[in-house]
């Protein structure tokens, strides 16, 4: 079922039930980061092993987003959507549990699969059911969503956590990822396979699984030579994964799509880069904010909500306007801004004003919101319908190992200059001059970002040849 065969109703059920999805997770990880601090102390983790609560999440979303896009494409995406949101409740369930910081990690990993279910699924679904002139617009709103999950996540996940604890942020997803799959059953409609009859690449699946997991575990590992070592084995599955995907009449990895369209492949490229560059963010603030400034959870949530408060305001405007005006435009002045705004905070010390770091964050939104929904309306209006699932978790994909990239930096730094020292005993000075190091290498990140963002081609011309056989 296209967008041009649903009826308004239907649609505005798609995208309210979407945007519930991507509401959820982004809200989750967000409140999370405010909560780093309490979790440190309360298990007596140190800031690096912290950084994993956010990682093992992102890692394993990241090897799985592939892999269920095409389980979407060829089983159906509703079904694979209500699976994820379940599993996320269960993952959740154990989070709140957690006794030690191992389980919690653990109990992370449980959530990315959950993760990689919905975020390969909740945008193709909307793709196919928005058509070119109202896809941008409608990626815009489902972005929109994402940020204002990350606008509430800081603000109610420092109240929660210091009000109820740090554990009361798990198990608010229970109810939520109930709600959720109960929306989805009743009112998402009952969306054919696209490749029903494709067989599942498993050998492509093995390459690329260990593909990812050498590269994003080995670089959480440097400088340490099995972090050499992880990544050499993750670089040589990939030309394993190159070779195998060549000769493959299904694959699960389209190479060609790389090779030949150059709009797909730049815009995932960007995205990669993009989120390299800033994903860390948040995590770095949330400590600077409690642990350097001596604001409470509560506090350093509401400094941190202007940043994607931001986002969800910008959003749904550039999304609109990339249906008018050639996404590579705005995606590249959203990555400059964004630069601009990771230089500002790579001045930081130990008294910034609070004033100035709300500035920074403000002007680090307003890149963002520039650059996120016209970078999905590009990716996703390059590509034909069958290969909206494919598409989708790619560019999700790019994002989740952008993410765990600008993790394992900020791991990296924060580690060769404060070690393995608990949350409560960092010392100021050292933790203070990583979190400036970090911030000024992510700077250089948005560098070429910039550059495959503007020159990625145009999509307007080609968008509506490829929808017209629909």
């Amino acid at each position: 079922m296209g967008a041009h065969s649903q009826h308004g109703a239907d649609k505005r059920a798609v995208l309210v039930v979407t945007c519930a999805a991507s509401f959820i997770f982004p809200f989750m990880g967000s409140s999370v980061n405010v909560a780093l601090p309490s979790i440190g102390l309360d298990l007596d983790m140190s800031a690096v092993e912290l950084a994993w609560v956010a990682t093992s999440f992102l890692l394993t979303s990241a090897i799985l987003l592939v892999p269920v896009g095409r389980l979407g494409d060829m089983k159906g995406r509703k079904k694979l959507l209500m699976i994820g949101v379940a599993t996320y409740v269960v993952g959740s369930t154990f989070a709140g549990f957690a006794g030690t910081g191992a389980t919690l990690i653990a109990s992370r990993a449980i959530q990315g699969v959950g993760g990689a279910m919905l975020a390969s699924t909740s945008v193709a679904i909307v793709s196919e059911s928005f058509g070119p002139g109202e896809r941008g617009r409608a990626l815009g709103i489902n972005a929109a969503a994402l940020y204002s999950g990350l606008s509430l996540g800081p603000a109610i996940g420092g109240m929660v956590t210091q009000a109820f604890g740090w554990r009361a942020l798990f198990f608010m997803n229970i109810p939520l990822g109930l709600i959720l799959i109960v929306a989805a059953w009743r009112k998402l409609p009952q969306q054919q396979p696209t490749s029903p009859h494709v067989r599942f690449d498993f050998k492509g699946f093995g390459a690329y699984a260990i593909f990812l997991l050498g590269l994003m575990y080995g670089a959480t590992e440097l400088p340490e030579s099995r972090g050499f070592m992880l990544m050499a084995t993750g670089l040589a599955a990939l030309a394993v994964l190159i070779a195998v995907e060549r000769c493959s009449a299904t694959p699960l990895v389209d190479i060609v799509l790389f090779r030949r369209n150059v709009v797909f492949a730049m815009s995932n490229i960007a995205a990669l880069l993009n989120y390299s560059a800033t994903f860390a963010t948040s995590f770095l603030l949330s400590l600077y904010l409690q642990v350097v400034s001596g604001l409470s959870p509560g506090r350093a949530g509401l400094v941190l909500i202007s940043m994607p408060l931001v986002q969800a305001i910008v959003s749904p405007l550039a999304g609109r306007l990339s249906d008018r005006i050639e996404p590579r435009m705005l995606a590249s002045a959203g990555m400059g801004l964004g630069a601009l705004s990771l230089l500002a905070m790579s001045q930081l010390g130990a008294h910034t004003p609070i004033p100035y770091i709300v500035a920074a964050l403000l002007l680090f939104g307003l890149g963002a919101g520039l650059f996120s929904s016209p970078n999905t309306n590009a990716v996703m209006t390059s590509v034909p319908a069958f290969k909206y699932g494919l598409a989708s978790a790619t560019l999700a994909t790019m994002r989740q190992i952008g993410m765990v990239l600008s993790m394992a930096l900020a791991t990296l730094v924060i580690g060769s200059y404060v070690g393995e020292i608990t949350v409560g005993s960092t010392p100021i000075g050292p933790f203070v001059s990583a979190i400036r190091l970090t911030f000024f290498i992510c700077t250089f990140f948005c560098v070429p970002g910039i550059f495959a963002s503007f020159f990625r081609g145009r999509i307007h011309s080609t968008a509506v040849a490829q929808e017209q056989p629909r």
